[in-house]
């Protein structure tokens, strides 16, 4: 009998799955233990195996395709077995059921409204750019009853990159307003609606909101297309109107970069809108002959003349990797839920420098200055340890043991593999231990149990020449600490400005747990472990 293999919960955080790599095809034989596939979790690529004997009968997602937890990945059986039913999820013989159950649902139905013969339109906000997804109204221009001609400046809009100008495309009285200025709404929202004056806007707006037909609607809603034929029309048979008062040429300002890049002369354009504005329609519609080029002077230099281009756009679309998506969601929901605090503070590390110079000369393994970080922090929490806690939501963990998270930078992303009892480790202990897992971590051969559990989290980029920066809070823990590099800077000793070696570390605290006098005790300590290193040893 076929099976259904699906995708496994390989991570504690794991929502969806990436088929790394297929190492059996159709129609192969597999044995239980078999590896079936590399698969990409948020943390690891990882290898599945089968646990079902007999032949790879499908393959329901291939390669560089992810699936979530639970999904449906392959079926395995005996050859020539029909797996049809367990792909459908074993509900074949519903469709009579359904069929008679039809004219019920269809039943209750909203009644077709026909809105073809109402004078109105509707005003959706429009998508200004291509990463929009909603617009804010800064200002409207109109208000309900005022008379509004096609391309005036209805409002003002602003979006994720700018504020920008919304004209009307309609001729006729504002009859409704659904945004107030300082609310946003979300793209193709309705924000508008105008027409006559008698208009019947508010069936209009019920049904353009609610489950009315909408081939009708579709009659009524404003087509940039055909009101741009209008218009040019209009201005085939139209004078060039007075758009010129005082020298100044009234145009929208996308109007004005349209008609530079076409090389078109504002002044010879026929302004469709309120007084004679050019609106950026005027400019699409416009047949007339490019600005001309403006006389100069005689000389005895020769023109000089540049290409019309320097370059070509181009760019790559990178697929999201499993890891990327853990890490946008994860910090996401810390960002907008723990409540970060940043304190920082300046270290005196000329002792710990010359501490680690005459450590290197006896340790069976070089020693770092991130390593004497670690020791100094799993220190520093064994006295402080409020700042070794977490929230739980309706409680605050202490925990009593000390496992130091150690961010570490990889091609796809982040990975905090786990120091764990850092505090009852040596330097020697803690620095081969790191070493290993920046090797595992380049060859992404970290296991998940090699990243849970921490309790304190160390995100060093001093290797990178960076002084100083902020991390985001890897909850549920309280705190994270941000490590610069060493920077020789003048510093006052004995009354003398004399050289000497600087670090900057932040602590982000979660102020849910962390209070900033209790982040502040832990920085001292901190601070003192590594101005007199010696105390490390003890």
């Amino acid at each position: 009998m076929a099976q259904v293999i699906k995708m496994p919960k390989m991570s504690d955080t794991m929502t969806e799955g990436v088929i790394a790599a297929w190492h059996k095809k159709v129609g192969d034989k597999v044995k239980s233990g078999d590896l079936l596939a590399e698969v990409e979790t948020d943390k690891a690529t990882m290898e599945l195996e089968s646990y079902d004997n007999g032949t790879l009968l499908h393959i329901n997602i291939p390669e560089k395709g992810s699936v979530p937890v639970d999904g449906i990945i392959a079926i395995i059986g005996n050859p020539g077995e029909d797996f049809a039913a367990l792909l459908s999820g074993g509900a074949a013989p519903a469709p009579k059921a359904e069929a008679k159950a039809a004219p019920a649902a269809a039943a209750p139905a909203t009644p077709a409204v026909d809105t073809s013969k109402i004078a109105a339109q509707v005003i959706r906000m429009p998508k200004m750019s291509d990463t929009m997804t909603d617009g804010n109204i800064v200002a409207w221009h109109k208000k309900v009853g005022d008379k509004v001609k096609s391309g005036e400046l209805l409002a003002e809009v602003e979006t994720d990159k700018a504020t920008m100008e919304l004209e009307s495309y309609e001729t006729g009285t504002l009859l409704y307003i659904g945004v107030e200025a300082g609310n946003s709404i979300a793209v193709d929202g309705i924000i508008a609606i105008v027409g006559k004056e008698d208009a019947d806007w508010k069936t209009l707006l019920a049904a353009s909101q609610g489950g009315a037909s909408t081939a009708p609607v579709a009659k009524t809603e404003t087509t940039t297309a055909s009101v741009a034929t209008e218009s040019h029309k209009t201005a085939e048979t139209a004078t060039v109107a007075n758009n010129n008062t005082n020298g100044r040429i009234f145009a929208s300002p996308l109007a004005k970069v349209i008609a530079k890049d076409k090389g078109i002369d504002l002044a010879a354009v026929p302004g469709s809108g309120e007084n004679g504005r050019i609106t950026k329609k005027d400019i699409e519609n416009f047949k007339g002959a490019p600005a001309p080029a403006k006389s100069t002077e005689k000389t005895a230099t020769p023109a000089v003349t540049f290409p019309a281009y320097v370059g070509e756009e181009k760019f790559d679309e990178l697929p999201i990797s499993q890891m990327r998506k853990t890490i946008v969601k994860r910090l996401s929901e810390s960002q907008f839920t723990a409540l970060h605090i940043y304190l920082t503070i300046e270290i005196d590390m000329d002792k710990a420098v010359e501490a680690r110079e005459s450590l290197n000369q006896i340790a069976p393994v070089k020693i770092s200055f991130n390593d004497m970080v670690i020791k100094a922090t799993a220190a520093a929490l064994r006295k402080h340890p409020m700042a070794n806690a977490s929230w739980r939501g309706e409680s605050i963990r202490v925990n009593q043991h000390i496992h130091i998270g150690v961010a570490m930078a990889v091609e796809d992303g982040l990975l905090v593999p786990v120091v764990k009892f850092a505090d009852n480790k040596s330097l020697s202990q803690i620095s081969a231990e790191v070493k290993d897992f920046g090797g595992k971590a380049k060859s992404k051969k970290l296991q998940p149990a090699d990243m849970a559990g921490n309790t304190f989290t160390i995100s060093n980029l001093g290797m990178f020449g960076i002084e100083q920066f902020t991390s985001i809070l890897n909850t549920p823990e309280a705190c994270i600490m941000s490590v610069g590099s060493i920077k020789q800077t003048p510093v006052v000793k004995n009354g003398q400005i004399v050289a000497g070696n600087v670090m900057k570390v932040t602590l982000a605290c979660d102020h849910r747990v962390v209070d900033g006098a209790v982040g502040a005790a832990f920085l001292q300590t901190f601070k003192q472990l590594l101005e007199d290193p010696i105390r490390l040893l003890a």
